[in-house]
């Protein structure tokens, strides 16, 4: 009887370790944080690239809010917000010349997919990866702008 109670114990302490060590383990998203554009290691077509741009995510893991400000090619201020749930469904987006809606689709932990729209039609489609170490982002992205011109992009990031 004391080794079967002692048994139970041991597994109830194990069983508490496991949980606490997963929730330690994925706190959320790897994306949350603060993130420098590089602007030496990105290319942009059609340049020029923004001189500067430094975004901010907080998520959850099911929901991120995304704030990115910066100096676009031609010294500019840009200021792009939006708030969306890995659904696949459209939400809304501010200060984007491109697209007025993004749409997100988690691929893995470290991996999600976005389709930006404008008036209801597809603009650009990303592909936002975090490196293993939490260290870099890197967002590549194809499409159209708004006057037309192709896009491929690829912003590499490096976490603040």
């Amino acid at each position: 009887m004391r080794r079967h109670l002692h048994m139970i114990a041991l597994g109830t302490a194990i069983t508490f370790a496991i949980s606490a060590g997963l929730l330690w383990a994925n706190p959320g998203d790897a994306v949350s944080g603060t993130w420098e554009l590089n602007v030496a290691a990105s290319k942009f077509a059609p340049g020029p690239g923004p001189k500067s741009q430094t975004r901010t995510y907080e998520s959850d893991g099911k929901t991120v809010k995304m704030t990115s400000k910066g100096v676009d090619g031609e010294g500019k201020a840009t200021n792009v917000e939006y708030t969306a749930s890995y659904d696949g469904k459209d939400h809304a987006m501010t200060g984007n010349p491109n697209a007025d809606s993004i749409s997100l689709k988690r691929v893995d932990d470290y991996t999600a997919e976005s389709t930006l729209k404008k008036a209801g039609k597809v603009t650009v489609t990303s592909t936002r990866v975090i490196s293993k170490d939490g260290k870099v982002m890197t967002i590549t992205s194809t499409g159209k702008t708004a006057k037309g011109e192709d896009i491929n992009n690829t912003m590499v990031f490096d976490k603040k």
